[in-house]
């Protein structure tokens, strides 16, 4: 199975890895949302992001992401791209990247 992005092979030009950010729920000082005195207040669940490294070329739309082993996040954003340290050159072309897509709630 190939690693997808609204069923285009967007990962197919080089190696990538996939793994998730953050999980688990927000919390914050509640003096931040309006509380006295010390302690935290739960705000809700962290939204979840998806993160790939290796080659991308994407649109901002949302759509369905798709991991070689056939893991499925629907209605996911492309939030951000990174270049990564260096490019190579020599037979071809090649960037490291790291790529964050979001389920924005």
């Amino acid at each position: 199975m190939a690693s997808s992005f609204k069923s285009l092979n967007l990962f197919g030009s080089g190696p990538h890895r996939f793994s998730l950010g953050k999980q688990g729920e927000l919390y914050l000082p509640a003096y931040v949302v309006g509380g006295s005195g010390s302690g935290t207040s739960l705000i809700g669940p962290l939204e979840l992001d998806v993160i790939i490294v290796g080659r991308l070329v994407a649109s901002p739309t949302p759509g369905t992401l798709i991991d070689l082993y056939g893991h499925t996040w629907t209605n996911m954003s492309f939030l951000t791209f990174q270049e990564m340290d260096r490019v190579d050159r020599g037979r071809v072309w090649s960037v490291a990247y790291k790529a964050i897509f979001r389920k924005i709630a």
